[in-house]
């Protein structure tokens, strides 16, 4: 077993819920192989050509992450390992933090086709597909920014793909929306924490109305504008928002867990050209995580 390879305790955890056949009558083969290649490409960010002989061939490992990609395996196969997860009480729902990262595109991951290469075994478009793939151009070059949602064990909960230019606070209710456990007893997914925590860029009054209307306690600073603008308003602007400083300190959780994800090369520089296949690349590197003990 290599560096950076599946264990046998992550393999058995995985096993179960990965696709057992590829539609036609036809089999997935050497299924640990090939997903060994594609996390050897995701922690060294090397391009697919050139993968180690010893994972076969790099064009297989590709299509597989792809395919996987596009038609959802990769968040589906999280969302099982979250449910168990969730009944052996490793989430830590107490506090959930929010917050983004830019990453850098590489000039690779520009210049996609207007209309997505169609994936085989599919006849419509990805559902991540996006028109502009999530690559925003500012002064300091090409950029993609990552949303995420992490529990207080510093893992991924919700994952959201944008343009590195896009702002915090209009992301905050579809971060928060996207958080989906599944019970493995059945009934409604668990879709709500007990506590979000996120800095002042997720300060709106819409995101603030939001949360009170889920009944979701939340701790976020009032930025100063907001706070100018409500005493100049007198009685109708309102109570000001309770601040709880020792809660707001557990922030450090979702940096913490970004951190850790940009500690893979494929996901601190992105070099996926699509944004369906970039956001399969980070939730593959969530759900690595979520697979270690």
């Amino acid at each position: 077993m290599g560096r950076g390879d599946l264990s046998d305790a992550e393999w058995a955890q995985l096993e179960p819920h990965l696709p057992t056949n590829v539609g036609r009558g036809g089999r997935w083969h050497c299924h640990r192989r090939v997903i060994n290649g594609i996390l050897f490409r995701l922690r060294t960010g090397l391009p697919w050509r050139d993968l180690p002989p010893h994972f076969g061939k790099w064009q297989t490992v590709y299509d597989r992450h792809r395919r996987w990609s596009a038609d959802g395996t990769w968040e589906r196969i999280l969302r099982a390992i979250l449910a168990a997860a969730d009944a052996a009480g490793r989430i830590d729902w107490s506090v959930v933090s929010v917050d983004s990262t830019v990453c850098r595109a590489h000039q690779h991951a520009a210049g996609a086709r207007r209309r997505p290469a169609r994936v085989p075994g599919r006849r419509r478009r990805p559902a991540e597909h996006r028109s502009d793939e999530a690559v925003g151009r500012s002064r300091g070059g090409l950029t993609t920014k990552i949303h995420l949602a992490s529990d207080g064990s510093r893992r991924p909960l919700s994952i959201l793909i944008t343009p590195g230019q896009w702002g915090d606070a209009p992301q905050l209710i579809t971060v928060l929306d996207r958080i989906r456990v599944p019970r493995p007893a059945g009934g409604r997914p668990r879709t709500r924490p007990d506590h979000v925590c996120g800095d002042k860029a997720y300060s709106s009054r819409r995101n603030r109305q939001y949360l009170r209307r889920r009944q979701i306690q939340h701790t976020i600073p009032e930025r100063r504008d907001q706070r100018a603008n409500r005493r100049r308003r007198g009685s109708r602007g309102g109570r000001p928002t309770a601040f709880d400083r020792s809660r707001y300190a557990r922030r450090n959780e979702v940096e913490r867990c970004i951190n850790v994800l940009k500690g893979s090369r494929a996901v601190a520089t992105r070099y996926d050209k699509r944004a369906y296949v970039f956001h399969g690349t980070v939730t593959l590197a969530a759900l690595r995580l979520w697979l270690r003990p």
